[in-house]
């Protein structure tokens, strides 16, 4: 794993893995006592569903904890003039023929459909460090590559709101 990450990621794992294992945990523990008690197991879709969410659970805790014990923290490093973690950045994509806005963040926090771009993505790591004017050339693979041209970079900070990816 050895994801980059900030103390704000860090606190936000912790407060999540807390709040499985002290309010959730017992939830889904008194679901599954509650359904095993509708009969016949091999045919009780409750009890199967309630076995479910409580591995989901466990296995949450377990990611986050391993995403906790492997990060490299990292210092937000502010560039006055390119682009940096958690700036908003105005492209052009000359593919795609479009103007878009995305903000850059850590792997943990990305969620593309809502304009947070990993660091660590094709896109991410393409822009990381260029200037308002650049045309930058982002490599998907092998065989897909385009262009995007920075309009503006709009200086931003690592906010606490900005929830984790659930997985």
């Amino acid at each position: 794993m050895y994801d980059e990450l900030t103390k704000v990621d860090i606190q936000k794992m912790e407060e999540e893995i807390k709040y499985r294992r002290s309010v959730l945990a017992p939830k889904l523990g008194a679901e599954l006592k509650r359904t095993r008690e509708f009969g016949d197991l091999s045919e009780n879709a409750e009890y199967k569903e309630a076995k479910r969410e409580k591995r989901k659970n466990e296995g949450r805790i377990r990611y986050l904890e391993a995403m906790i014990r492997t990060a490299t923290v990292i210092e937000i490093e502010e560039t006055a003039d390119s682009v940096a973690l958690f700036d908003i950045v105005t492209i052009f994509n000359e593919k795609m023929n479009a103007e878009k806005k995305i903000q850059i963040v850590t792997t943990l926090r990305q969620n593309a459909l809502l304009g947070f771009v990993s660091k660590e993505s094709p896109l991410g790591s393409a822009l990381m460090g260029k200037s308002v004017g650049d045309r930058v050339l982002v490599t998907v693979n092998e065989s897909m590559s385009y262009y995007v041209k920075i309009i503006a970079i709009e200086k931003g900070e690592d906010n606490s709101d900005l929830p984790i990816s659930s997985y």
